[in-house]
């Protein structure tokens, strides 16, 4: 099993898309952490709520229930971030920066 999947790799191999790709990896990492925290509080407004305007017992329950599962959901979102995001930075820091600049597009003539 390969736990990098960059080893298959030489470093002179990698290219710029792969340096975006681990990019866009690191933004959808954070837009996961982002619908955790979402759904966290969701589920707490949606405790304090059902505690606050419920007339039965079971449905004050429910509301108690959500209090703390909001909770472990945002506990949840934020460890899962943690870990992707420190293997995402190892990847990242496995690659080396493009041995062949860009080329240079001059001013006067706009090539």
């Amino acid at each position: 099993m390969v736990t990098n999947p960059y080893q298959r790799f030489e470093r002179e191999e990698l290219i710029l898309r792969d340096e975006l790709a681990i990019d866009r990896t690191r933004l959808a990492n954070e837009r996961t952490l982002l619908a955790y925290l979402r759904s966290g509080v969701a589920l707490i407004l949606a405790g304090v709520t059902f505690i606050h305007f419920a007339q039965d017992r079971w449905f004050r329950m429910v509301g108690v229930l959500c209090l703390p599962a909001g909770g472990i959901v945002m506990l949840v979102g934020v460890a899962r971030y943690r870990t992707m995001n420190s293997k995402i930075t190892v990847a990242r820091r496995q690659l080396t920066p493009a041995t062949t600049p860009l080329p240079q597009r001059n001013a006067k003539t706009g090539n």
